[in-house]
C-alpha cells in the first residue's frame, strides 16, 4: 500500500544529515533537522527547511533520546523519521516507536533489524542460504574462557565481535591466548558505549583478508537487486578510510557468488529497505560472510556515481511502498571515495579537534564533495571524526585515481589534522594502485607511514564583517536573524598550539583528548614497557595506553569517568628501587 511522505524528521547530524536534507528537496519533500547544543551552527541545521533543539551536549542527551526524537518529529508535523547511519539506525526498539507514534521509518521492519543487526542470527541465515562462512560461535560467549576454547580448537588469530556492533566498534583481533581476556572486555565497554549492548561471539580471523561488500535494495513486492560491489578493504582501526566501486579484482565467479548470496540472505530475512552485505575475501579467494548493515552505509556514494542511482530517494520509494526496478543496475565506470576524518595519520591516526581555519573544496569534472562542516565550524569530542567525504568517479579506475590525486591536491583544511596527507600518500603506494596488495589490516602492518605528525601554528587571521548572524529559538525550532552594522567591525581568529600527547622521560601522556574508561594500574605498582596501563575513550572508539618504559607508577592521578586532555600527564613511571 502506498503512503505519501511530504515531511522527513532527519535522526542525525553531519554529512548524512546534510545528504538526506538534499534528497529531500529533489523529492519534494519538507526536511527537518534536529540538534544538539555543539551543533546549533552546523551544516546540516542550515541546509534543512526547519531544525529543532535537542537540548543536550552528549550523545545520549540528544541524538540517542528515543523519545526526544519522536516528540519532536510529531510536533514538527512530520510524516517520517530517516535515521541515516549510526546512532538510532539499527536500533530496532527505536524503529518501532516510529512505527507506534504513526509516523513512517525509513529503512527496514523493526523485525529485520533484529534478525540481521545481531551478528549472531545474520550469520545463522546466512548458513541456512548456502552463503560462505567461516568457522565461529553459534551463539554469543559468556566469558573469556569459551574464546581460549574455541582459540585453542581452531587457531589463532579470532576475531572478537560485537554481535550489535559496527564500523569497527567492538571488534578486536585476539593473536595470543594470554591476550584474550582483556580483548574481550574492551570489546564488551566499546559496544555497551556504542550500542548499548555488549554481547559478543567469537570467530576465525582470517588473515590479510579483502573487505568487499554489495549494496542492497529490497522492495515490499519481492524485487532485489544489487547495486553494485564496493571494496572497502583500507581500514584503521577496522574502520574504513577508502572505498571504490565496483570492487575492482574480482572474478566472474565471486562476483556472482556475492550477488546471490546478498539477496538470498536479504530475502530470508524478510528484509525491505536499503542495505549492505559485507563479505572478508582471503588470500586464496575464499569468501566469508561477515555481516549485515540495516541501514544505508557511509560509503554509498560510490555505488550511486557508477549507477546514477540515488540510494536515499530509493529508501524514500520503497519506504512509500513503490516498486523499483527488479533488474540489478548496469556498473559504468569506477568511483573511489575518500573519507576527509579529523585525525592525524602522522600520529597513529588519533582523533583532532579544533577549529576549522581553512576549507578549500576541489571541483572539476566527477568530483563530488559530501560534507557535514565548513569554514569555522569546530569539531568537538562527542561524536565521530567523519568531516567530509570526496567522491571522485572516472570511466576506468586508472583514471578515477589520477583525478583523485589532483582533487586531493586541491583540497586544503586548516585548523586541524585530517586525514588528507593519508590519502594523498595512498594513491602513491603500488600495492594499492597497482597490485591491490591492501587488505584489512594493511594500514597497521605494511602501509610504509612516512606522514609527519601534525602541527599547530600560532597565528592571528583578521577578517572584515559588516553582518552579524544571530539564532533563536522560538519553542525548540531554530531562526536565524542577520543584523547588519553601519560600520564595519573585525574579528580575530586565534589558533591555539596544541602540544600533541607524546611520551618522554618518564611521563606517560594522553595523546588525544578523552574520558578514562579503564585503569589497570596503581601507584607503586611494578610495569614493564607494553603494559596496559590506562585506557581511554573518544569519538566512541577506545584507544589504550601502555607503559613505554620499565619502572614504577608514580603520580597516577586520573579515575574512571574522567575527561583528559591532549597533551595531559596520566602518570609517572619513575626507575625501580
Amino acid at each position: 500500500m502506498s503512503k505519501k511522505i511530504t515531511a522527513v524528521l532527519i535522526a542525525n547530524r553531519g554529512e548524512i544529515a546534510v545528504r538526506v536534507a538534499r534528497a529531500c528537496r529533489d523529492h519534494g519533500i519538507t526536511s527537518i533537522a534536529i540538534y544538539s547544543d555543539e551543533d546549533r551552527n552546523a551544516l546540516h541545521v542550515a541546509i534543512a527547511d526547519e531544525a529543532y533543539a535537542l537540548n543536550g551536549l552528549s550523545a545520549a542527551e540528544s541524538y540517542l533520546d528515543q523519545n526526544k526524537i519522536i516528540s519532536i518529529a510529531k510536533s514538527a508535523g512530520a510524516d517520517a523519521v530517516h535515521p541515516g547511519y549510526g546512532f538510532l539506525s539499527e536500533n530496532a526498539d527505536f524503529a518501532q516507536k516510529v512505527i507506534d507514534a504513526g509516523l513512517t521509518w525509513i529503512g527496514p521492519s523493526p523485525d529485520a533489524i533484529r534478525l540481521l543487526g545481531d551478528k549472531v542470527s545474520a550469520r545463522k541465515i546466512a548458513a541456512e542460504v548456502g552463503a560462505p562462512l567461516v568457522a565461529g560461535t553459534i551463539d554469543p560467549v559468556d566469558d573469556p574462557q569459551e574464546i581460549v576454547d574455541f582459540a585453542k580448537e581452531h587457531g589463532l588469530p579470532v576475531a572478537i565481535k560485537a554481535a550489535h556492533g559496527g564500523g569497527g566498534r567492538g571488534l578486536k583481533v585476539a593473536r595470543t591466548i594470554e591476550e584474550i581476556p582483556e580483548l574481550f572486555a574492551s570489546a564488551v565497554r566499546e559496544a555497551i558505549t556504542g550500542f548499548g549492548r555488549g554481547e559478543c561471539f567469537v570467530e576465525r580471523y582470517l588473515d590479510k583478508p579483502r573487505h568487499v561488500e554489495t549494496q542492497v535494495l529490497v522492495d515490499s513486492h519481492g524485487n532485489a537487486v544489487v547495486v553494485s560491489t564496493r571494496d572497502c578493504s583500507l581500514q584503521r582501526r577496522h574502520q574504513k578510510l577508502v572505498e571504490e566501486a565496483p570492487a575492482p579484482f574480482l572474478t566472474p565467479a565471486q562476483q556472482e557468488q556475492l550477488y546471490s548470496s546478498s539477496k538470498a540472505i536479504m530475502k530470508k530475512a524478510g528484509y525491505v529497505g536499503a542495505g549492505t552485505c559485507e563479505f572478508l575475501i582471503g588470500i586464496d579467494g575464499t569468501i566469508s560472510f561477515l555481516e549485515v548493515n540495516t541501514r544505508l552505509q557511509v560509503e554509498h556514494p560510490v555505488s550511486e556515481e557508477v549507477t546514477g542511482l540515488d540510494l536515499v530517494r530509493e529508501q524514500f520509494r520503497i519506504a512509500s511502498g513503490e516498486a523499483i526496478n527488479p533488474v540489478d543496475p548496469v556498473v559504468r565506470g569506477h568511483s573511489i571515495e575518500f573519507r576527509i576524518n579529523g585525525e592525524d595519520p602522522g600520529n597513529g591516526f588519533l582523533p583532532s579537534l579544533g577549529t576549522i581555519t581553512n576549507w578549500e573544496v576541489p571541483s572539476g569534472p566527477g568530483v563530488r564533495i559530501d560534507a557535514g562542516f565548513d569554514y569555522g565550524h569546530t569539531i568537538g569530542s562527542h561524536f565521530d571524526s567523519l568531516l567530509a567525504k570526496l567522491i571522485v568517479t572516472a570511466a576506468t579506475r586508472e583514471e578515477a585515481i589520477a583525478r583523485a590525486k589532483r582533487a586531493l591536491k586541491e583540497f586544503q583544511i586548516g585548523g586541524l589534522a585530517t586525514a588528507l596527507p593519508f590519502h594523498r600518500a595512498i594513491l602513491e603506494d603500488p600495492n594499492y594502485v597497482e597490485d591491490f596488495k591492501v587488505y584489512t589490516s594493511y594500514i597497521e602492518n605494511e602501509f610504509d607511514n612516512q606522514i609527519p605528525a601534525f602541527s599547530y601554528k600560532a597565528g592571528v587571521a583578521t577578517t572584515k564583517v559588516i553582518s552579524q548572524k544571530i539564532v533563536t529559538e522560538v519553542n525548540g525550532k531554530r531562526f536565524e536573524v542577520v543584523v547588519h552594522s553601519e560600520e564595519e567591525q573585525h574579528r580575530r581568529h586565534k589558533i591555539k598550539s596544541n602540544v600533541l600527547g607524546g611520551n618522554s622521560g618518564n611521563t606517560l601522556n594522553s595523546p588525544m583528548q578523552g574520558t578514562v574508561v579503564k585503569i589497570l594500574k596503581a601507584n607503586g605498582e611494578q610495569v614493564k614497557s607494553g603494559d596496559l596501563i590506562v585506557v581511554l575513550e573518544a569519538m566512541k572508539m577506545e584507544q589504550p595506553l601502555v607503559a613505554h618504559r620499565d619502572g614504577v607508577i608514580e603520580k597516577l592521578n586520573v579515575s574512571v569517568g574522567q575527561t583528559v586532555t591532549s597533551g595531559a600527564t596520566l602518570c609517572v613511571i619513575e626507575d625501580a628501587d
